[in-house]
């Protein structure tokens, strides 16, 4: 998908960050790596990660089963630049269990193209579970 135009609506960003969960889905790491920019970094409970590490994950097969993407909200950073934070529900291949994180990617225009420069996932505290 290429998005030309310098503004982005909220729907464009949730579908950008839908192709990188059905990549981590799929286990398909070129698609997972095209969506992130060359200086990617990724902010995650097991600590830093680059753009080829993040693709490396994938090395082993899926790393998702499940997933979906709720409370959507859309942040302009900056000309060519949008914030997308949302709920992820979501369960790994194996694991019965649905955990939830709250997401932050900064999505940013390069080159024609809208390419995740960096995200953030904070595990939720859930009561109950």
């Amino acid at each position: 998908m290429r998005h030309t135009g310098r503004v982005i609506e909220l729907t464009e960003l949730v579908e950008l960050e839908t192709a990188v969960w059905r990549a981590l889905q799929s286990g398909d790491a070129a698609a997972d790596v095209a969506s992130l920019s060359e200086d990617f970094l990724g902010v995650y409970p097991t600590g830093f990660s680059t753009r080829d590490e993040h693709g490396q994950q994938l090395d082993g097969g899926p790393t998702v089963a499940q997933f979906s993407i709720s409370n959507a909200r859309m942040m302009s950073v900056s000309e060519g630049n949008a914030l997308l934070s949302y709920q992820a529900d979501f369960s790994r291949p194996g694991e019965g269990k649905t955990v939830r994180w709250f997401v932050s990617s900064l999505w940013s225009l390069r080159d024609g193209r809208w390419v995740n420069t960096f995200s953030q996932d904070t595990p939720a505290e859930m009561s109950g579970q």
